[in-house]
């Protein structure tokens, strides 16, 4: 078919990509697009067809970023599902403008703090010591989207009563993604906003804090930090926390420690945990010796609080976020919880930054889906458009089955938390809340390493190119699992809720599920669906399951197992819609047909018995040689 000459020389320009020469010529001997100027005389001679391949020219085109709020049939249909008409209407024209704003110069920010990471300078010119922390102007600009969209304030002014919380989450759902990071700083923000507004403080400053927290205004704008990770480190704060606090005559402490793990190192101020000192110079150890202290990063004449920026982490993703090591040293703070009350403090702060979580986990995973359904259309491989391909489309349509049940489960937690804030919440309302915060943080955290893998191999090699900005979002999902507790230290919270509530979380999953499946035993296409998950629920909740499912050792079987039929129940929900599409019935069953119960699953194969955790530590810990000696 070619010429020897030819053949030679396009072996040769090839092989030096790399390319193995039998593979080529095979390719080249039995393509169809390269076919002999004889056949086809219109054909552009060989020669002239690959004198591009030398300069290595591109043609593949990029996913484009389109409208976040327009695009999404998913939100949209959600929002005319759940919302009053009246509410709908005057918060639409806001979140479609925004929806083009994250999609272009919000994403050109974010873009920003991804490629000009955060600095510390330790010393000026001068050789006097500053910590000073450079960021990027992306960064900077950033804080005043935050305050002007009011990415915190939507939540607290309550326009809207129970739903200025969906409001807030369906802006930060669409903002995340674009946001540099930058959503990590909000996350702490609201938390530490919650916690000031629970406590209801009497002093002008906290009053005044609050209000930094809350307001839309950019030059007042502040953004909050959770210093609680100390060296010891890790979710046990109880026994890790080593800071102590030495009462001053002017009724403000002085904080002395070491925090391992500050996020958003740059904000104004933090709320953080010390031990108060004794007369005698002692402390309390354990939980019943920490409480929670106010302190604001600065001084008045702009110099830091005592406090000496050690290093900035070298982290696997989320390089836009300035994350330091901080050395607390004599740093002014003011108590804000009854001595010993530290713990419980940090417990409403803790459901609102795992919810922010959730958001993100969520928003990733829209964000990845997004491109490749767009890619899609653009990227032509074999002939035809990804599109095309079945098989592509059947592997992005499994993402979006993911995304769906992830996004609804989100939003219901955010429901919940917008009905709670108003007292507008029964029991059941509460008692979900409690039970579905850690379940929906560690699931959707799950689901967002899977989608954003997933979904890069949907690109090819393209996904794997910095440039493209798409292996970020792998790098930066692989964090939700750790922040905020990892997936097993939540999975034991469930068990303490389930244990402090005597029960009672359960007892109002199990009557949700059930009813918010009768809406749908009028539809034929779903009652198998519903059957399904009705047998799941009552098998979990059995009473012969009672001690398993109080086991530390299945409370991640557990978890996951709450999580896969609440999801599955909210699919179901969202079907049974007068408006609902026939993929929306799809979506749910498909859903449906996974193992929804893998606590029962495991408890068949006897994953929780005495010679199963044998096996286990044998497993782990077999040829290591301190073995013997550490167990």
């Amino acid at each position: 078919m070619f010429s020897p000459r030819v053949r030679q020389r396009v072996a040769a320009d090839l092989s030096r990509s790399g390319l193995r020469t039998g593979l080529v010529l095979r390719y080249l001997c039995n393509s169809r697009a390269m076919t002999s100027k004889r056949d086809h005389p219109e054909a552009t001679s060989l020669p002239e067809a690959f004198s591009g391949a030398k300069r290595g020219s591109f043609f593949q085109q990029p996913p484009l970023l389109h409208n976040q709020f327009t695009t999404d049939a998913l939100l949209l249909c959600y929002l005319q599902r759940v919302l009053p008409p009246k509410v709908l209407q005057e918060i639409s024209p806001d979140l479609e403008r925004f929806g083009e704003r994250v999609a272009t110069d919000v994403y050109t920010m974010g873009r920003d703090c991804e490629l000009n990471p955060p600095s510390l300078d330790h010393f000026d010119a001068w050789g006097r010591r500053i910590d000073r922390i450079n960021t990027c102007s992306g960064w900077s600009q950033l804080h005043d989207v935050a305050a002007e969209e009011g990415l915190v304030a939507v939540a607290y002014d309550r326009k809207y009563q129970q739903w200025s919380r969906v409001y807030q989450a369906v802006k930060l759902y669409l903002f995340s993604p674009s946001s540099g990071l930058y959503s990590c700083p909000l996350a702490m923000t609201d938390g530490a906003a919650k916690t000031l507004e629970e406590i209801r403080p009497n002093g002008v400053m906290l009053k005044t804090a609050y209000k930094h927290l809350t307001t839309r205004n950019p030059g007042h704008f502040w953004t909050s930090g959770q210093w609680m990770t100390e060296r010891q480190g890790g979710s046990d704060v109880g026994n890790g926390t080593q800071t102590t606090a030495a009462p001053q005559s002017d009724g403000t402490f002085k904080l002395y420690g070491y925090k391992w793990f500050s996020s958003a190192t740059d904000a104004d101020m933090t709320l953080t945990l010390a031990r108060i000192q004794q007369p005698d110079g002692s402390v309390i150890p354990g939980s019943r010796g920490i409480t929670m202290f106010y302190l604001e990063t600065r001084k008045e004449d702009g110099t830091l609080n005592n406090i000496e920026v050690q290093r900035l982490k070298n982290k696997l993703g989320t390089k836009q976020l300035p994350t330091a090591e901080l050395l607390l040293d004599g740093s002014v703070a003011h108590q804000i919880t009854e001595e010993g009350r530290g713990i419980a403090g940090i417990a409403s702060m803790l459901t609102i930054t795992r919810i922010h979580n959730s958001i993100s986990a969520v928003a990733g995973m829209r964000r990845i889906v997004c491109l490749a359904q767009d890619y899609a259309l653009r990227r032509r491989v074999f002939g035809k458009t990804l599109a095309q391909h079945p098989l592509h489309v059947q592997t992005i349509a499994k993402l979006q089955v993911e995304l769906r049940a992830a996004f609804l489960l989100v939003m219901e937690v955010v429901r919940l938390l917008g009905l709670e804030e108003c007292s507008m919440a029964t029991e059941c309302d509460k008692h979900l809340l409690r039970l579905l915060t850690p379940i929906a943080k560690l699931y959707t955290a799950k689901q967002a390493i899977y989608v954003a893998s997933e979904g890069l191999e949907s690109f090819g090699g393209q996904g794997y190119i910095e440039d493209t900005g798409l292996p970020g979002l792998l790098r930066d999902a692989q964090v939700l699992p750790i922040w905020e507790g990892t997936t097993n230290v939540l999975s034991l919270d469930v068990l303490r809720s389930i244990a402090k509530s005597d029960g009672q979380v359960l007892h109002a999953f199990q009557e949700s599920v059930h009813s918010k499946l009768k809406a749908a035993d009028s539809l034929p296409s779903l009652r198998s669906s519903c059957d399904v998950i009705r047998s799941a629920v009552d098998d979990v909740m059995s009473p012969k399951h009672s001690d398993v499912k109080l086991q530390p050792l299945a409370a991640r079987d557990l978890a996951f197992s709450l999580a896969r039929i609440y999801m599955a129940v909210l699919m179901i929900e969202h079907a049974s819609w007068e408006k609902a599409e026939a993929h929306d019935i799809e979506a749910s069953k498909r859903w449906c047909q996974q193992d929804l119960t893998p606590l029962l699953t495991n408890l068949r194969h006897n994953a929780y018995d005495v010679t199963s955790v044998s096996h286990d530590l044998a497993l782990v810990m077999g040829g290591h040689p301190e073995c013997s000696s550490k167990l």
